[in-house]
């Protein structure tokens, strides 16, 4: 569900036409749909809400990993919506578009000394702990800062949930399963037992819970179920041994329709599932939605500046748009649907679609078939909510693309496309040259 809808013809935002604001801002350039973002964590929330004995009072926190720009965190903390961060970066994101510390998680794989100071020290909800390594860490870390303490400024000793690696990977692509055997996220099994155990001898650290998150697009619920059983029968283990397990973590990862899919499980169906697994563990879920919440609230709007027809009938669609500004196919072979903003009449053609960049992987789809496309028709990558501005970059001193918020019939730049002179003005030159 989305909207991003067609009147008079062409597309628009809510109330906006894309074509307004291509002449506004420029092209490429991503938009986002408030209305989307707003229908998606409420439907969400909603099933939740019907599971309050399983579930508890649980936690939805947006994975700001998805799409980290203010305005939209803004717009979801307004609603309510926690934040699941993976770095210290991402924490201030989320502190200063309005997520109260005690709704924010901190996750990763990779946590800096400095960042788990920052952490604690913010008072963040939960430190998801994935190794033993990271734990002796965070104890001493825990230590330090209460030795320093003041009594105008205490510390709080830092909640923390062990991240569980069930061998359950799962995903639309190899690259984005986090939960498998061989990958490097998180304790596995027979090993979380004891680390959780060793925690809760320490009193610079609370063991509160248990977490995992075993991939990314997945379209069916059996590998999130396996998962989630598993976070069951390790809790119900670790309390026959007299520890205290008060909240289970189950990360996110349900998938979006790209392709237009009508199979998808629902969300209702996510949460109830989660609701049966969970039931009579009184016990508080978190949920950690990304692209659930993100994908379908953006676009990234482009512009057609040349096709290239080759002898052999292999036709370029060149864009405006390059794997900079939406890494996603390129990375993953991940696919986005192409619309017109305002299609033209005639027999529909196969086209690849291209960007500008010098590399051979600039290349979104193969032979899409489309309306007859001109030079200076404008398109509109769907489903680029997430994941797709958080991995833009400069490559090929291009300017990072801009992001637009829409709400209704009004919309506003919530991040500026860099001019040439700002990109070289933040590199300044050795003084000796």
């Amino acid at each position: 569900m989305h909207h991003f809808d067609r009147i008079n013809g062409a597309l628009h935002a809510e109330g906006v036409p894309l074509e307004a604001l291509a002449d506004a801002v420029g092209t490429p350039a991503y938009v986002y749909s408030t209305a989307t973002l707003t229908r998606h964590y409420g439907l969400l929330a909603d099933a939740v809400a019907a599971h309050p004995a399983a579930l508890g009072p649980a936690l939805i926190a947006f994975a700001v990993k998805a799409n980290s720009n203010l305005s939209v965190l803004a717009t979801l903390a307004r609603l309510g919506c926690g934040a699941d961060t993976v770095s210290e970066g991402e924490i201030r994101r989320a502190l200063k578009a309005g997520v109260p510390a005690n709704r924010i998680v901190f996750s990763g794989v990779g946590k800096t000394d400095a960042e788990l100071a920052f952490a604690i020290e913010a008072g963040v909800r939960q430190i998801n702990v994935e190794s033993a390594i990271e734990l002796d860490r965070l104890i001493e870390i825990s230590s330090s800062l209460k030795q320093r303490a003041t009594a105008s400024r205490a510390i709080a000793t830092p909640e923390i949930a062990i991240r569980v690696n069930p061998a359950v990977g799962a995903g639309g692509h190899a690259k984005i399963t986090t939960g498998g055997a061989t990958d490097k996220f998180g304790v596995p099994a027979d090993e979380a037992h004891a680390l959780y155990a060793r925690a809760s001898l320490s009193p610079h650290v609370t063991p509160v819970g248990l977490a995992c998150h075993i991939g990314s697009q997945i379209t069916t619920l059996e590998p999130l179920e396996v998962a989630f059983r598993a976070l069951r029968t390790m809790t119900l283990e670790l309390r026959a041994v007299g520890l205290t397990v008060s909240r289970l973590d189950l990360g996110g990862g349900l998938g979006v329709p790209y392709h237009g899919q009508s199979d998808l499980p629902s969300i209702e169906a996510y949460v109830a599932m989660a609701a049966r697994v969970l039931d009579g563990l009184d016990v508080e879920a978190a949920f950690e939605p990304g692209r659930l919440l993100a994908a379908n609230a953006g676009v990234l709007l482009s512009r057609v500046i040349q096709v290239n027809e080759r002898g052999d009938g292999r036709r370029f669609l060149v864009l405006d748009a390059g794997m900079n500004d939406l890494m996603r196919p390129a990375l993953y072979d991940a696919f986005h649907d192409l619309v017109p903003v305002r299609p033209r009449e005639g027999e529909p053609r196969l086209y690849d679609l291209v960007g500008p960049i010098c590399e051979s992987t600039d290349v979104f789809a193969r032979d899409r078939l489309l309306p007859p496309m001109q030079a200076g028709d404008l398109v509109a990558f769907m489903g680029a909510g997430a994941y797709g501005a958080v991995l833009a970059s400069e490559y090929n001193s291009r300017p990072l693309v801009p992001e637009v918020l829409v709400d209704g019939d009004r919309w506003a730049v919530v991040r500026t496309r860099p001019s040439y002179e700002d990109m070289l003005d933040r590199e300044p030159t050795a003084d000796w040259l």
